[in-house]
């Protein structure tokens, strides 16, 4: 069987990084890895973990997901521009306010979590129809199920995305094509380590006292906690998703995190939605001692499963 032709976008760092090394270093050599990024200033990083695998199964391309032409010109560089698998991992995050935050950033947050990948299917999924054939892979959320507090416009474009991908797949289907949406939880990456940094230092003259304490008295500590109670790495995300891109059937929805999925039940739970609203209320603003205490015991049964080779890994 030839190697299968997978596209990744936004591998400069991160997720997109450790996927596309893992693809390429696949023993059984069944993948032909073209990573991308916006910027070939920042490759060097994808070079140097690449290693042997560099211009053999992996070869490094110019694209940027907000822009057609860049989509076009890197396509029409592959042969026949046969894709056999998407890879949309490019995005881009946003915290804090939404009174505090620019109708331009907000617009560019969903320009590149949302049209990117619209961009990308609109372009590759006509040659999929095509051949009968093809794997769509997006790169969501768990924040594409349930909104969090202050990541309201990161949210909703995950949401968007999530919609998009649901209607989608049924037609997909009839083609013989699947779509996946990869939902990770907490991820440690420099994408969110800038992006919490950025948060607390950014102007909150926009809102008012209480809304501001909020957010850096209250959820960026909170986030901290989480980030090291419940955190992944971008290398057990990207092996998370190796598995779905494997599979014989992949999974519409596949949660990388399963430490968050009794936090995505109950958006399912109750219809009326007012289950998950009232809890998460309740977990930041009157239950916080038990949730901190909650948090720390999950740091601990982990730290424990990390030390104890044949125990549990949570």
């Amino acid at each position: 069987m030839s190697a299968r032709t997978v596209i990744v976008t936004g591998c400069s760092s991160g997720i997109g990084l450790a996927l596309a090394v893992k693809l390429a270093k696949d023993q059984l050599k069944r993948f032909k890895v073209v990573a991308t990024m916006r910027d070939l200033g920042k490759r060097r990083r994808l070079e140097d973990a690449a290693g042997d695998a560099l211009n053999n199964t992996l070869e490094i391309k110019e694209l940027d997901v907000c822009s057609e032409d860049s989509i076009c010109t890197c396509l029409n560089s592959i042969p026949e521009r046969k894709v056999d698998i998407l890879v949309n991992n490019a995005g881009m995050g946003l915290i804090g306010p939404v009174e505090c935050q620019s109708i331009d950033t907000i617009k560019m947050v969903f320009d590149t979590n949302f049209f990117g990948l619209t961009r990308l299917v609109k372009e590759i999924l006509p040659d999929m129809k095509r051949r009968q054939n093809g794997h769509i892979v997006v790169m969501s959320s768990v924040m594409g199920i349930h909104g969090l507090l202050f990541n309201d416009v990161y949210s909703a474009s995950k949401f968007a995305v999530e919609g998009f991908c649901e209607s989608l797949a049924i037609q997909a289907l009839k083609f013989n094509i699947n779509i996946s949406l990869i939902e990770p939880g907490p991820v440690f990456t420099e994408f969110e380590t800038k992006l919490y940094e950025d948060a607390a230092k950014m102007d909150l003259s926009s809102t008012d006292q209480e809304t501001a304490k909020m957010f850096q008295q209250l959820y960026l500590p909170y986030s901290e906690k989480v980030f090291h109670a419940l955190g992944q790495t971008a290398e057990d995300v990207a092996e998370h998703t190796v598995k779905v891109i494997t599979s014989e059937k992949p999974p519409f929805r596949y949660q990388t995190n399963n430490l968050y999925i009794p936090f995505t039940t109950l958006k399912f739970a109750d219809p009326t939605g007012n289950m998950h609203v009232d809890t998460f209320y309740k977990m930041v603003f009157q239950h916080d001692r038990i949730f901190n205490a909650s948090l720390n015991l999950i740091k601990l049964l982990r730290w424990r499963s990390r030390n104890n080779p044949g125990g549990k890994h949570f």
